[in-house]
Order: structure tokens, then C-alpha cells, then sequence
């Protein structure tokens, strides 16, 4: 593709633009899917560039587009500073719109009712409150993320925002104004619309309903961060029950009956009752250490008290009908309690379907932290995908009673092309195309293509340009003990320390569960804490945007070097190019746990259907997961690592070859000494740099 070559557009205005080959593969490739209509899944390795690889040829196409991601960092970055640095560049007519899920917009109406909420009576909170309302006279857009110092953890932010729940849709006093309303509105004006894959399964579960669609109708859909589809779509298209939503209605149904209906009901009594059969509910679910998930194949959740918990089911339901009884008794005085009175049958219906026994096509579990939450789906997003990508395009219906009534949908304009309406060949054949540093451990990218109904997609790999042969190094530590002994952690822990004292911190500590990070965590802060060049970073005790921003800075200006020890999350999506980063530490190979009841749900279909649930599941889901935390380490063309994995059994044992396979091509580490010289090496570089 001429516009990514070495004369092309961007390589004359973008400074540090560079042509790669593998980009031009995947534009080609992404260029042609557009044009014929189909499926394209692109594997694409750490700086290929990708972005540019599909925001090229989707921007020169003309066609409408959807773009999704599965972070909002990523989200902002596209619409902030990918996409209009490439329209200004290629001196494109395209409007572009950034449409998030509703809860990150501001709602005028229950920042109105705040105050009156028992939860702006914490300390703190009508400070904050009135720094909010500041805000909401100046921002045009109502985005969360456009207010400083407030984040999701806060006790304000369900107060000041709407849910699916809670939204009172056309019938809302301040639906004019609304920010969400205005930001769909906005959406269904453009070319090409910024959103996540949270947002694009919940316009499909809409969609699915046969009222309404959150999203424009378009010919093109990219998804980058791609690997994460099938697990969030999975949340998506099946059945929810938790006490945060029980709660919520209790807390809402409380706020607006003392504000808008004083003394016609006790509603003291009534979000009292169902507060109590919430909790009562949690605690029929039994004591655990950290959050669980619980089989649920029969009638009850394993491990649960029969009598407990089905007394706990009938008090919940009778708690809740009482609360819509109430609640019909004032129905037609606000808005505000035709959608509690909604809400709340919602939720009887929900109950009812976790008493009732599991649909035996998809999984049940009960997942039990600080607070309790039922889910049953579907094993996969197989059967939703296949139907959405195997339709043309479809002429958007026209505004009805229901759609209009729905909370803010707002229908997509009427005036589509022939070629959108028509959905024949060429122009009418939808283009899906999906990309991500990693999709799966073999060339069919069967880990992602078959759980997403992609079986007949193009497939591509396309490789890293780095020279990981130069640029990095493997060390697997032999002398380990095995994952499952206790003193493993210690010996991570104590490896750790000797390469951070010679490094002076610079590295990433990637552990597969919350114990071990504790653990390791707490260890190397009670030896290293008093260094004066090295400082402790440990998932959860600061605000993961901040760690990230503090890791980042690494030693400078006279700060320390950071060691940041975590989990979950630091796994993907956390960059960090140049010599702030330049040794990660996996404590074992990262399986999925053999107790969780979706994989195991996965596991038995798999063996129904004659294959082998370990090397067709558990092997390939422990590589890609690898594959991502070894994707940390290096970032750019100038980065230097060593990337260590304390787990013996990636050379022990036969399927360690194939976990190696998947990983980046770097040069091995024979043994401890081999490891002590090359971080020597990095240190000795990175003085020299420094001078």
C-alpha cells in the first residue's frame, strides 16, 4: 500500500514514520477484506504496527465504521490521537465519534437527586458532589474521565451516572440534554465511531431483543485487542443476578421515594427488607477465602447450605415483591418509579430463573467475593458471531412506540446508501476484520477462530520486527522448586531480589494468583523498602493508572527504580518501551485453574466431542496468556530484556516445546551463571547509556 511505503504520506509527515513490512501485509490484506466482504483475522506481533495496519485502508475506504477495542485507554488513544493525526494527514472529510457505555457519561438527573441519596452523606461527599456539579456546566461531552480525581471505585460515581437498570430513557426530565442521548445522537452521525467490545455486545443483546440498537448500522467493523471477545461477549448474551444490583435498587428505590413520595409508602421498611434478604442472601452462600466460583449443574450451587439458601431465594423474591407492590401504588406520579417499578420485576423474573435448574446448553456458576453474583451463559460467542457475520447489511428500521421508549436508543438515520441497503455482493457484503498481538499458539489460530464462529475466516500471521535473538533472552531457573511446593514463592521472591539490587529495579513481577503476588509482594518490600534506589510497587495498593504512571517514570529526576509486582490485569495492555522495563519475572506457567466452572464446562464439551481438553484447551489458553506477559518486555526497536519464567516445566516437561514455540524467538539462558552475566550486561549497558 503506497500510503504506508517509504515515499508514501505518513512516511513524509509523520516524524519517526517508518515503512514495515508487515504492516503493508496486513493494510493489503485488511484493503481487500473491505473491498470483497468477509472475514479477516490478522495475528499481528509487537511493532508491526497495526493500527496504522487497519485505520489506513478503513479511513481510505469511505465505508462506514465501527471500530472497538478492549480498554478505554486504547479507545481515547484511537480517538484522541491515532485518528486525527491520520485524517489531517491525508486531508480526509471524515467525522469521527467516541461512544462509551453509558455509565462513563454524566446523568443530569441523578446528579440533581444526589444529594438527597444517604451515600452524599460520607464524609467527603457534598464536596465532591458540588465539584461535580462545577464541572457539569462547562463539558460538552458529560465524560467521566474528563473529571480529575474521581474514579469508578468511588461511592459518587453511581450516583452521578445511569445504568441500563436505572435510566429513565425519553421519559427522563433532562432527556434533551442528556450527554448519553447526545453522544449516541452524535454516533449515528458519523463515519466512523470509537467504542469497546463491552458496548458492542450489549447493542447485540439489545439487538437480540427485536426493540432497539445502541449502534449505527455500518459495512465495516474492526476489532483490535481481539483475544479478549469471547470472554467478555460471553458476560454479554446470558443471564446476570448480583447483589450489587439488588442493592442498588434498594438504595435508588429509598433516595426517590423520600424525595418524590413522602409518607404514602414506608420506604424505610421496604429497602430495608431487601437490604437484609441481599446480605442474608450472601451469607447463605458461605464463608470463603477471596472470591470463588461455584458449579452450579443442578438445582443449587455446590457447597451451599439446600436449606439456607432456598429459604434466602423465597425472602429475597417476597422482599422484592413488596417492593414492587409499593411501587405500583405511586407509579404515576414520576417517571423515576415506573423505571423502579421495571427494575424490580427484572429482578423477580431473574430470581425465578436461578431457582429454577441450569440451561443445559450453556454453564451456571455462582461467583462469591464481598459481595455475590449468579451468571449462567453460553460456553462461547460461537452461535451469536456466525449469525452477525453471515448477514448483509440491514436496512435500519424505522422509529416505533417501543424503540422510542427504550432508554436512549436513538434509531440510526434513514438515509442510508443503496449499497448499505441492499446487502448484495460488493458493497453490501459486510467486512469484519479482527486483530491482536496474540490470537492462539498455532498457524489456524483455532484458539480464537473457533469459539468466535470464525472457522472460514482469512487468517494471517504477521511477525514481530524485532530481532529478539539480540534484543532479549529467555531464563528458565532449573534448580525451582516444583509450582506446587511452598517454598516456590520464596524462591521467586529471592531471585528477584539478587537481579533488582545489580538492575536497580526495572522490573515487572507477573504472577498467575493474588496469593503469590501478596506473597512476593510483601517480601521483597520488607528487604528492599529501605533502598534508597529501588521502591516497591504492588498491585492494589494504589490506583492501577497511577502505578502504571510511577513504573513509567522509572529512575528519574532522583527517583528510585521501580520493581512492580502484580497480576490480572498487568498481564496485556501495559507499555512500557525503554529502559524503565527490562526484566519481567513470571512466577509460573500460567494455566487456567481447574476448578473454575466455565473451563471446566469448556473442558467436557471438548472431550464429548473427542478431543482433548488439555491440549486443545488448557495448552493453548496457558499460551496465549504466556505469550501476552512475555509481550511486556520488549517494546520497541532499542529495548533490551530478559524475561524469566520460574516454572521448570517448560523444559521438563513435552508440552513446554510447544509453549516455547509460542513465545518470541529469543536466544535461551543455559543456566544461573548465564543469567547473573546478562543482567550484569543490561546494568552495564544502561550506565553507559546514562552518561
Amino acid at each position: 500500500m503506497q500510503t504506508l511505503s517509504g515515499q508514501g504520506t505518513l512516511a513524509q509527515a509523520i516524524a519517526g514514520f517508518h515503512p514495515r513490512e508487515g504492516q503493508t501485509d496486513m493494510a493489503l490484506a485488511v484493503s481487500e477484506t473491505i473491498e470483497e466482504g468477509g472475514q479477516l483475522v490478522v495475528e499481528a506481533g509487537t511493532g508491526v504496527g497495526k493500527t496504522y495496519a487497519y485505520l489506513v485502508p478503513v479511513l481510505l475506504s469511505g465505508q462506514r465504521a465501527l471500530i472497538s477495542t478492549a480498554t478505554k485507554a486504547l479507545q481515547d488513544q484511537l480517538f484522541s490521537r491515532d485518528i486525527p493525526r491520520l485524517v489531517d494527514v491525508l486531508g480526509l472529510p471524515i467525522r469521527v465519534a467516541l461512544l462509551k457505555g453509558r455509565s462513563n457519561y454524566l446523568c443530569l438527573h441523578r446528579m440533581e437527586q444526589a444529594r438527597h441519596n444517604p451515600e452524599s452523606e460520607q464524609p467527603g461527599a457534598q464536596r465532591a458532589l458540588a465539584k461535580i456539579e462545577v464541572w457539569a456546566q462547562s463539558t460538552r461531552t458529560g465524560d467521566m474521565a474528563e473529571l480529575p480525581g474521581l474514579d469508578e471505585r468511588s461511592s459518587l460515581w453511581p450516583l452521578v451516572t445511569s445504568t441500563r437498570d436505572n435510566c429513565l430513557g425519553s421519559s427522563c426530565p433532562r432527556y434533551k440534554a442528556c450527554h448519553v442521548n447526545l453522544a449516541r445522537k452524535e454516533a449515528m452521525a458519523s463515519d466512523v465511531v470509537v467504542i469497546n467490545h463491552h458496548l458492542f455486545f450489549a447493542d447485540v443483546a439489545v439487538r437480540e431483543s427485536g426493540v432497539a440498537e445502541l449502534l449505527p448500522t455500518v459495512r465495516v467493523t474492526v476489532f483490535d485487542e481481539a483475544h479478549q471477545l469471547n470472554e467478555i461477549g460471553v458476560n454479554f448474551l446470558g443471564q446476570q443476578l448480583s447483589t450489587v444490583q439488588l442493592l442498588e435498587l434498594s438504595r435508588d428505590v429509598l433516595a426517590t421515594g423520600l424525595q418524590l413520595a413522602r409518607g404514602l409508602v414506608d420506604w424505610q421498611v421496604l429497602s430495608s427488607q431487601l437490604e437484609k434478604a441481599s446480605r442474608d442472601l450472601r451469607l447463605a452462600a458461605g464463608m470463603h477465602r477471596g472470591a470463588v466460583r461455584l458449579r452450579w449443574t443442578d438445582a443449587l450451587p455446590e457447597g451451599v447450605e439446600p436449606g439456607e439458601w432456598l429459604q434466602a431465594m423465597r425472602v429475597l423474591t417476597q422482599a422484592l415483591e413488596a417492593l414492587r407492590d409499593g411501587l405500583d401504588m405511586v407509579a404515576e406520579l414520576a417517571p423515576d418509579f415506573q423505571r423502579l417499578g421495571d427494575r424490580t420485576r427484572e429482578l423477580v423474573q431473574r430470581v425465578a430463573i436461578f431457582s429454577d435448574v441450569p440451561n443445559p446448553e450453556g454453564v451456571r456458576w455462582l461467583e462469591v467475593s464481598a459481595q455475590l453474583r449468579m451468571v449462567e451463559s453460553p460456553l462461547d460467542i460461537a452461535n451469536a458471531f456466525i449469525k452477525l457475520t453471515q448477514s448483509p447489511v440491514a436496512v435500519t428500521p424505522e422509529p416505533n412506540e417501543q424503540l422510542a421508549d427504550l432508554p436512549f436508543t436513538t434509531p440510526m438515520d434513514s438515509d442510508a446508501s443503496a449499497g448499505q441497503r441492499t446487502g448484495e455482493g460488493g458493497i453490501g457484503q459486510k467486512a469484519w476484520i479482527f486483530t491482536s498481538a496474540t490470537l492462539g499458539d498455532e498457524p489456524s489460530l483455532r484458539w480464537f477462530t473457533q469459539p468466535c464462529g470464525l472457522t472460514s475466516a482469512r487468517v494471517l500471521q504477521v511477525s514481530s520486527p524485532f530481532d529478539y535473538a539480540s534484543q532479549a533472552c529467555l531464563y528458565v531457573p532449573e534448580h525451582f522448586p516444583k509450582p506446587g511446593d511452598p517454598s516456590h514463592v520464596q524462591h521467586v521472591a529471592q531471585l528477584v531480589t539478587e537481579a533488582v539490587t545489580a538492575l536497580g529495579g526495572r522490573t515487572l513481577v507477573l504472577t498467575t494468583t493474588l496469593n503469590a503476588m501478596r506473597s512476593i509482594g510483601e517480601h521483597l518490600q520488607s528487604r528492599l523498602d529501605g533502598s534508597i534506589h529501588i521502591e516497591v510497587l504492588v498491585q492494589g495498593q494504589s490506583p492501577k493508572r497511577r502505578l502504571m504512571e510511577r513504573f513509567r517514570e522509572g529512575a528519574s529526576e532522583g527517583r528510585a527504580g521501580c520493581i512492580l509486582v502484580a497480576s490480572a490485569s498487568f498481564w496485556e495492555g501495559f507499555d512500557v518501551p525503554g529502559e524503565a522495563l527490562q526484566l519481567v519475572v513470571i512466577d509460573k506457567l500460567p494455566f487456567p485453574p481447574p476448578g473454575d466452572p466455565l473451563f471446566e464446562a469448556r473442558s467436557q464439551r471438548i472431550t464429548r466431542e473427542g478431543g482433548s481438553a488439555f491440549a486443545d484447551h488448557a495448552l493453548p489458553e496457558a499460551a496465549v496468556t504466556l505469550k501476552q506477559g512475555a509481550g511486556r518486555l520488549i517494546r520497541s526497536e532499542s529495548d533490551q530484556g530478559i524475561l524469566v519464567v520460574c516454572d521448570s516445566r517448560l523444559s521438563s516437561m513435552s508440552y513446554g516445546r510447544r509453549l516455547v514455540r509460542g513465545l518470541p524467538p529469543m536466544r535461551r539462558l543455559s543456566d544461573h551463571q548465564a543469567f547473573v552475566d546478562a543482567v550484569a550486561e543490561l546494568t552495564k549497558n544502561a550506565t553507559s547509556s546514562s552518561i
